[in-house]
């Protein structure tokens, strides 16, 4: 997850990017992408306008994976009209359980 940097002149948008990535629900456990800690990080080229998002799946073997992915994408260019989106799908870090935030485990009831 990415941490706010004063720094970074961009450090906002990214931090609004994520917030509404929250929108993005897996849709068999009905939870945003955000709190299964699905999404690793957003780079943003502002000069060629372009939004990257590393994320994983929960495994490889995910059968609703191309649809989460496409979702991501259509909600990034639906919100950032001006840009578009390429979303990296990674598997290092491998995800596990302990991604999940503190109000994802909640909404599992873990």
């Amino acid at each position: 997850m990415e941490n706010f940097d004063i720094t970074d002149n961009l450090s906002f948008m990214k931090i609004e990017i994520l917030e509404t990535l929250r929108l993005v629900m897996d849709p068999e456990l009905h939870i945003n992408i955000i709190d299964l800690g699905l999404v690793y990080g957003v780079k943003i080229d502002e000069p060629n306008k372009q939004i990257n998002i590393e994320m994983t799946l929960s495994s490889s073997y995910c059968p609703m994976g191309e649809s989460i992915l496409s979702a991501v994408k259509n909600c990034v260019e639906s919100h950032y009209a001006d840009y578009k989106a390429n979303v990296e799908l990674v598997w290092e870090p491998v995800w596990s359980y302990h991604s999940i935030t503190d109000e994802g485990k909640r909404l599992l009831g873990i």
